[in-house]
């Protein structure tokens, strides 16, 4: 019998009444091997209640009560990691390992949470005027909701609701329906933890469950992980709601590999960070800029290493990397390799139609290579989220800085190279809003914050770090005068005597 996924609200599995389902399937063998419950408008509501009724305690609870049960929780999800890691496997389909590492960069922002009591620390002006002081805190804005993607089913939900509710709001989390499981045992160790009942909800659904936490009139805010298109509907249609919105869009990242870059290195980490997670990653590196007469031994020395890379089952130990999240996913990746050739591009290494034996209904595409692309091809212009990197040439420092700035995206981006000078250049003139000097996935840790520019942000906090803790409050500026004692009418005096 299939194994039905419920949601989460008040504390207690609730069980789905909308009669719609979703299958989530197991990447490696195509197999439907679950259904999701589907939320109907009333399901929304239902959610949203929980949590603003839990808010109405929580939110004026002690920073001392919330860090404990942050601390309790932190202990559970390490505990927890492999429960955590099989369930993403089995769902995703990425390898055992990077699943391991996803729950870890999760575990930095409930740590980062864990230390909430010196990020809400508010600011005090004594004496500005006779007897005035002026104080600024930040409070809670009440139930706020988080809406992630399928790609890191765990770790973006933990960028999310730890630092939400350690700030006093309360969660209702609708995460991808096609991967939903991790979702819902953050959930109950959180519980488990001690998390009072309500302060975290988890809600599946398709475009009705968001469109209900969109206009929704208790949601005060919506942070959103996901494509472009989806980021920009849903901070247009939050914002003319009157919530506060952050909505992280995709990307299309480039390395810039200077002819004086370790090309081995650049080699090694252009493999890492284009086909790591099958490429199912916003940060991945999927345009290469060579730059001089480096090109060509920089392209056989990323082909000799994607050559070598074992593809098979995510819980196989000696799979490198798994399957694509579902077949239609891994058909439309694959028409940006097949149609290259027709746009100009070399196709240098063709994963199209990679199978592995004994999981052949699984949605494998093996890792695609395309060299001497042009900008005005579809596979450099589109975010493709699979296993494709895009070699392009230019010239210069200048022409590649010209290329990439010229991207309608700016999420991530690296520079290859051993000159300071023009490492430090880099950072400064390029348009991204996270920037790699010989890293090639610069994901921020815990206490910075993750956000990018132009077409990869919408809205203006970034997420987690001191943008996550400025998102998730509201600030308040206090102005008080009071009367000093010995200025008391006479009769009762409570000033200390007075000697002159």
């Amino acid at each position: 019998m299939t194994k039905t996924v419920n949601h989460w609200i008040g504390g207690k599995t609730v069980e789905g009444t909308s009669g719609a389902y979703g299958p989530v399937t197991d990447p490696a063998t195509g197999a439907v091997t679950t259904q999701v419950a589907l939320a109907s408008a009333e399901e929304v509501d239902a959610a949203v209640a929980a949590a603003k009724a839990a808010y109405a305690t929580w939110g004026t609870s002690s920073l001392a009560q919330r860090t404990a049960i942050l601390f309790r929780y932190r202990a559970l999800l390490d505990a927890h990691r492999d429960d955590i890691a099989a369930l993403i496997t089995a769902e995703h389909g990425k390898v055992h390992s990077d699943a391991l590492g996803e729950v870890a960069r999760g575990l930095e922002i409930v740590e980062l949470a864990c230390g909430i009591t010196t990020q809400l620390k508010g600011e005090l002006s004594t004496q500005v005027s006779n007897r005035v002081d002026v104080s600024s805190i930040r409070q809670s804005l009440g139930v706020v909701a988080g809406i992630t993607p399928f790609n890191f089913p765990a770790m973006v939900p933990m960028w999310m609701f730890p630092l939400a509710i350690a700030c006093g709001n309360t969660f209702v989390l609708k995460p991808s329906e096609k991967d939903p499981s991790a979702a819902v045992l953050l959930a109950e160790l959180a519980s488990e933890a001690g998390l009072p009942d309500g302060v975290l909800n988890v809600l599946h659904g398709d475009k009705v469950a968001v469109d209900g936490l969109l206009n929704h009139p208790d949601v005060a805010a919506v942070s959103f992980v996901g494509s472009t298109p989806i980021a920009r509907y849903i901070h247009a249609t939050a914002s003319a709601n009157g919530k506060r919105v952050q909505a992280l869009g995709g990307a299309k990242n480039h390395m810039l590999v200077l002819p004086d870059a370790d090309l081995d290195a650049a080699a090694d980490a252009a493999v890492s960070a284009a086909y790591g997670s099958a490429g199912e990653r916003c940060m991945a590196i999927s345009a290469v800029v060579a730059v001089g007469a480096i090109g060509d031994e920089l392209v056989t020395k990323i082909r000799e290493r994607a050559e070598k890379i074992t593809i098979g089952p995510g819980n196989d130990p000696a799979s490198e990397m798994g399957p694509l999240i579902t077949a239609a996913h891994r058909d439309k990746v694959a028409s940006y390799v097949t149609g290259a050739v027709a746009q100009g591009a070399e196709v240098v290494l063709d994963g199209t139609g990679h199978t592995v034996e004994g999981f052949e209904n699984g949605h494998w595409i093996g890792l695609s290579l395309l060299d001497k692309v042009s900008t005005d091809s579809d596979a450099y212009r589109d975010e493709i989220f699979g296993p494709v990197l895009c070699v392009l040439r230019v010239e210069t420092y200048d022409d590649g800085v010209a290329l990439m700035n010229a991207s309608p995206f700016g999420n991530g981006t690296a520079i290859f190279t051993r000159d300071g000078g023009a490492a430090r250049r880099f950072q400064l003139e390029v348009e991204a809003g996270m920037v790699g000097v010989n890293v090639p996935i610069p994901v921020p840790v815990g206490y910075h914050s993750f956000g990018g520019w132009k077409d990869s942000l919408f809205g203006d906090h970034h997420i987690y770090g001191n943008d996550g803790v400025h998102f998730y409050t509201r600030g308040k500026v206090v102005t008080t005068r009071w009367p000093d004692p010995a200025d008391a009418p006479s009769g009762v005096d409570l000033g200390f005597p007075r000697n002159h």
